[in-house]
């Protein structure tokens, strides 16, 4: 729940990222910054220090790419709530510990959107979107949520779920497009008020 995919965590310290990995990540980040369309694969080689003859020996097409950052994000939404999962005893902590990394985001969200909703949205709109694995970047935390709710004792649990996660959607694009951090800090405070009700 960070704006880009995280170095691999088994490298030896101070040893460089592969290619395929730096191309990954400078597209996840341009992705985000500027949007499918305008970026170009020179502009994702040139910010992954690869020379863009090499782009191709890692991904025939801009789309192959395209699938690689949401896949990253997919992956990296996964490790996120499994070390949530992992320092959090109660359900309530756990979902709590979410809105609040989901906050973190607050002044890249209001620059630039929030990366996964902002991908959904402009990818779905594309021919042959279909292609991407889009569900899955709402699904996989929705999922989770659900998972908490439902520990909770709650029969409603994926109503629930669908339902804080709409409600960081909305404020996450309400930041960007007002370009005010708070708004997204006051719904936080909202759905940890929320939460604690259940």
């Amino acid at each position: 729940m960070t704006d880009s995919p995280q170095p691999n965590p088994v490298r030896a310290a101070g040893q460089r990222p592969g290619k395929r990995e730096r191309l990954v990540t400078a597209a996840s980040l341009l992705l985000h910054q500027h949007g499918v369309e305008k970026t170009t694969l020179a502009d994702i080689a040139q910010a992954a220090d690869v020379p863009v003859g090499n782009v191709y020996y890692y991904f025939k097409t801009k789309d192959d790419i395209v699938a690689a950052v949401v896949k990253a994000h997919v992956e990296q939404s996964k490790a996120a709530l499994a070390s949530i999962e992992s320092r959090y005893r109660s359900p309530k902590s756990r979902l709590k510990a979410l809105v609040d990394a989901l906050a973190d985001q607050g002044e890249v969200i209001a620059e630039h959107g929030c990366p996964h909703g902002s991908l959904c949205s402009e990818l779905d709109k594309r021919p042959g979107s279909r292609d991407f694995a889009l569900g899955e970047l709402m699904l996989v935390p929705i999922q989770w949520a659900q998972e908490q709710f439902r520990a909770l004792g709650r029969d409603d649990a994926r109503d629930l779920a669908v339902s804080l996660l709409a409600s960081y959607q909305g404020s996450a694009l309400l930041t960007n497009t007002f370009r005010d951090p708070d708004i997204l800090a006051r719904e936080t405070r909202r759905l940890r008020r929320w939460i604690d009700t259940l």
